[in-house]
């Protein structure tokens, strides 16, 4: 098939998925067509059958905000014609779905065009339920050839927020078990950590949603009991506050900023834990990558992330904002090889039998035909 994609390029999860599933979807032979305005963080333009389209915004002084809605809808349109696309793929909601409706429609007279959207989150949970976009959203999603979603969590927040009845079906993300693997060794730990200290990790965009803030009060809370110390990967708002609550709590020598990385699968199969205290998440990516590399999880009970890890067998799931409570998990993890070792095997464990490539592609590759009658 010829596929366009979508996405923000940007270090969040939309994007992340968005960018593997076209690698993917490319490696197994499939021509794939990123549609954007900067190329995705994890894409490599290089790779056999994956091709960059730019999407560039023409800034009139009659336009205060730049038009980039239309302007991606008119590159959508061209794209697919130019190159003889399949169907358009787009992820998160607004503005995305809006403008492969309107490439839709701009090439109704020559052909059909179909589109699919995958709900990813915050275009559900925060985006589309402000007033401004209630309708839009609404109309994108119902008017989409197909509608995936990341969790049943985010299924059914959808189907009640919104009050769409066309199908929304369920597709996990997934994860490369091959490249995101454990590490026995932990080659490159002693570059962060000393010996028989502790190594903790937390992945995110630092938008509050994330409440990077607990990361940094949880370590203050490990370090009552444990030497250790936390790589925060990643970058956002948040980020100046982390610093300053880290000097003011007195770790700030204990926790490392790393910036935003591309290849996070070497930072994380050296952590003995990985954080995710966020206030919400609609599946739990950066749980997801851990998991896969052995590393157990200690998260919050929120949206889809019940449905990736299962408490006590292959991580924790604590109340959002028990930063006691977290800390106590985390402490129960390091302290205790044995549970360290068995929660590692158990992870590592689902990734592979319920979200690793070969089992979630083949469904959007079977999702693809059933959206094109094939």
């Amino acid at each position: 098939m010829r596929i366009g994609i979508t996405c923000y390029p940007t270090y969040g999860g939309s994007g992340i998925v968005a960018t593997e599933l076209g690698l993917e979807l490319a490696d197994r032979g499939h021509d794939v067509h990123f549609i954007t305005y900067a190329n995705p963080i994890r894409l490599d333009p290089y790779i056999p059958r994956i091709h960059y389209h730019e999407v560039e915004v023409s800034n009139y002084p009659l336009f205060q905000y730049p038009p980039y809605c239309l302007a991606l809808a008119s590159r959508m349109a061209e794209v697919a014609e130019n190159y003889k696309l399949d169907l358009l793929h787009v992820h998160y909601a607004i503005p995305h779905s809006m403008s492969a409706y309107m490439a839709k429609q701009m090439l109704a007279a020559k052909r059909r065009l179909p589109f699919v959207t995958t709900l990813h989150g915050t275009d559900i949970t925060l985006v589309g339920m402000d007033p401004s976009y209630f309708g839009i959203t609404k109309f994108s999603i119902e008017q989409s050839d197909g509608v995936t979603s990341i969790s049943e969590d985010l299924r059914r927040h959808t189907v009640e927020t919104f009050g769409v009845e066309n199908e929304i079906r369920v597709l996990h993300n997934f994860v490369n078990c091959e490249t995101y693997a454990p590490d026995p060794e932990k080659q490159g730990r002693s570059r962060f950590a000393g010996e028989g200290q502790k190594l903790l990790i937390h992945l995110s965009n630092f938008r509050p949603v994330k409440r990077v803030l607990d990361c940094i009060r949880i370590l203050a809370e490990v370090r009552k009991h444990e030497d250790a110390k936390l790589l925060m990967v990643g970058d956002g708002p948040d980020r100046t506050q982390a610093e300053h609550l880290a000097a003011q709590l007195g770790v700030a020598d204990h926790v490392e900023f790393l910036g935003k990385q591309n290849n996070v699968q070497r930072l994380i199969r050296i952590a003995d834990v990985l954080l995710m205290p966020s206030e919400m998440e609609s599946f739990g990516l950066a749980g997801l990558e851990a998991m896969a590399c052995g590393v157990p999880v200690v998260g919050t009970r929120v949206g889809g992330v019940p449905e990736l890890i299962t408490p006590g067998v292959d991580g924790f799931l604590e109340a959002v904002g028990d930063v006691s409570g977290q800390s106590v998990r985390v402490l129960e993890i390091v302290e205790n090889p044995d549970v360290q070792r068995a929660m590692a095997t158990a992870a590592r464990r689902t990734a592979e039998t319920r979200f690793a490539t070969e089992r979630i592609i083949p469904m959007y590759e079977g999702y693809y035909a059933e959206v094109l009658g094939r």
